[in-house]
C-alpha cells in the first residue's frame, strides 16, 4: 500500500488522499478549502497524473470533502465515482450551489479561475456517481459481492454519524484492511445517530482529528447541552431580542431545526416562534425529510420543514429584513464568511445589546466567526473586509453541538481496533500532536503517521 496525502497543509482544508493498492490507484475525497480562494482552494490533484485513477470514494458532501470533485474527475476521465446515494443526492445541490457562488466572486472579486468548473460538468458527475448501500461489499467495478464471495480488492461503507449519508470506507485489499474514517461522530445528534464502524482488528487507519485539542468537559452531556441552548433561546426571546445563529447548510441547519421542533413540543420555546433559514438550508432540509426513511437518522417521522416552517430568506431580502425581537434567525455560514447571509446580517446586528449571537459549531478561528467568538463586548469586529470594524455590543454564547467526534470516543474506538499504522489527518497542528502523542502511549506495537503533504507514504 502506497499513501499520498493530496491536502495542501496539515489542517483542515482540502480533503483529499490516494492510495495505491493491489495495482489499483483509490482517490478518498477531493475538497475545496473553506477559506482559500481561486487554485490556492483546491488539493494538489495535480500530482496525479492524468486518468491515472481507478476509482474515487466520497465521504460525505461536505465542501471542503467534494468541492473539487468536479476539477478531478475532468482530468481522471475513466475513474467510476461512488458515494451512498444521500451523498449522491445533496452532493449535487452542493456542488451547484458552488457554481453559482464562483460565478458571483468572479464578478465582485475578479478571480479569474471562477468558475473552475460548470453546471454541466457538475451534472456529468453526478450521472457518473453510483450509489452504494451501506454495510455492502462492492468491487471497483461496480458490482456488489456476495457475504462470502472472494475478491483481491474491494470496499464497503459504513455509518459515519456526522450528517445524512456520511460514511466510512474499509478497502479490503488481499487480506489486508485500510479504513477511512471521513468525518465522524460517535454520539447520537438530535438527528444524525452515532456512528456504526467496524469493531474488528484493522491493518491500517486514515483518521480525523478535529477536535484533538479540545477535551470534554467534565460531565458534558449533548442533552444537558440542548437543555442549556433551549434555556438561552427563551431568555434572549423573552428580553425582546432576536437570537442570530450562524450554521452550516448542510447538517447543522437540519440539526437545529430538529431541536426546534422538540423545543416547541416540550414548550421550551413558544409555538410558532418565527425562524428564518437561508434558501440552501432549505433545499437540503428538503433532501434530508425526503430521505428521512431511507436513510440512517434518528426521528424519521419528523418532518423538519412542516413541524417547523421557517421563513426563507434570499441574498437580497436581506436588506429589507426587518431585526425583530422574538425571532430566530439561523443563516450561513457557521464561520460567518464574508459575503455570507449570516455575515451580511450580523452588520445590522452585533452592536443592538439586546440581540443574542450564539455559536453551535466550528469556526476557523481566522474566520469573522472565530475571531468574533473569542472577543470581548465592547470589541471592534471586521466582518467585512470592504465595511468599517463595528463594536460587539450584543450578548454571545457558544455551546456544543459538534458533528465531529469528541477525541476520547475517538480514542476509545481506535483502542478497541488496534491498527497497525495510524494515519492522522483533517486536523489543526495541536489536534494532531494530540493523537500522535496519546496513540502511541496507548498502541506501542502501532506506528504512528503525520503525512507530509505531498510526499508519499509505504504502508
Amino acid at each position: 500500500m502506497r499513501f499520498l496525502n493530496l491536502t495542501r497543509r496539515v489542517e483542515i482544508g482540502a480533503n483529499c488522499y490516494s492510495l495505491e493498492t493491489a495495482g489499483k490507484r483509490i482517490v478518498l475525497d477531493c475538497g475545496m478549502h473553506p477559506r482559500l480562494e481561486g487554485t490556492e482552494g483546491l488539493p494538489e490533484i495535480e500530482a496525479l497524473e492524468d486518468d491515472s485513477v481507478d476509482a474515487i470514494l466520497l465521504s460525505h458532501a461536505h465542501q471542503d470533502h467534494i468541492g473539487s470533485i468536479p476539477v478531478l474527475m475532468r482530468r481522471q476521465s475513466r475513474a467510476p465515482l461512488f458515494a451512498t446515494d444521500a451523498t449522491r443526492q445533496i452532493g449535487d445541490v452542493m456542488l451547484h450551489n458552488s457554481v453559482n457562488v464562483m460565478m458571483r466572486m468572479r464578478e465582485e472579486k475578479g478571480i479569474a479561475s471562477y468558475p473552475m468548473f460548470t453546471h454541466r460538468e457538475v451534472e456529468g458527475v453526478i450521472k457518473r456517481c453510483q450509489p452504494v448501500p451501506l454495510r455492502q461489499r462492492w468491487s471497483f467495478d461496480g458490482e456488489r459481492l456476495g457475504a462470502r464471495e472472494e475478491a483481491p480488492l474491494s470496499f464497503e461503507f459504513f455509518d459515519a454519524g456526522h450528517i445524512l449519508g456520511s460514511a466510512g470506507v474499509l478497502i479490503r485489499s488481499e487480506g489486508r484492511s485500510f479504513f477511512y474514517t471521513g468525518d465522524v461522530n460517535f454520539t447520537d445528534q438530535t438527528i444524525a445517530r452515532g456512528a456504526r464502524f467496524p469493531e474488528e482488528p484493522l491493518d491500517v487507519l486514515l483518521m480525523e482529528t478535529t477536535r484533538g485539542d479540545s477535551p470534554l468537559p467534565a460531565g458534558f452531556s449533548r442533552a444537558c447541552e440542548e437543555a442549556r441552548f433551549g434555556e438561552a433561546i427563551r431568555q434572549a426571546l423573552e428580553r425582546g431580542g432576536a437570537v442570530l445563529i450562524p450554521v452550516f447548510a448542510l447538517g447543522k441547519t437540519q440539526e437545529l431545526l430538529a431541536m426546534f421542533a422538540s423545543m416547541q413540543a416540550r414548550g421550551v420555546l413558544p409555538p410558532g416562534v418565527p425562524v428564518y433559514i437561508g434558501g440552501l438550508s432549505t433545499k437540503l432540509t428538503e433532501l434530508y425529510d425526503k430521505l428521512a426513511c431511507q436513510s440512517p437518522r434518528q426521528h424519521p417521522e419528523l418532518p423538519l420543514l412542516e413541524a417547523v416552517a421557517p421563513f426563507v430568506v434570499g441574498g437580497p431580502d436581506l436588506d429589507s429584513l426587518p431585526i425583530k425581537g422574538g425571532r430566530i434567525y439561523a443563516f450561513t455560514s457557521g464561520m460567518m464568511t464574508e459575503n455570507t447571509l449570516s455575515n451580511i446580517f450580523a452588520s445590522r446586528f452585533i452592536s443592538d445589546p439586546a440581540n443574542s449571537l450564539f455559536f453551535v459549531g466550528y469556526a476557523d478561528p481566522a474566520s469573522p466567526g472565530g475571531v468574533i467568538r473569542t472577543g470581548q463586548p465592547g470589541d471592534l469586529i471586521q466582518l467585512d473586509s470592504r465595511r468599517p470594524a463595528q463594536k460587539r455590543e450584543c450578548a454571545l454564547d457558544v455551546f456544543d453541538f459538534s458533528a465531529h467526534a469528541s477525541r476520547e470516543s475517538i480514542r476509545a474506538w481506535v483502542n478497541q481496533v488496534k491498527p497497525k499504522k495510524i494515519v492522522l489527518s483533517h486536523g489543526d497542528p495541536a489536534a494532531i500532536d494530540w493523537f500522535r502523542d496519546t496513540l502511541s502511549t496507548d498502541l506501542p506495537g502501532s506506528e504512528v503517521i503525520v503525512p507530509t503533504p505531498g510526499e508519499a507514504v509505504e504502508l
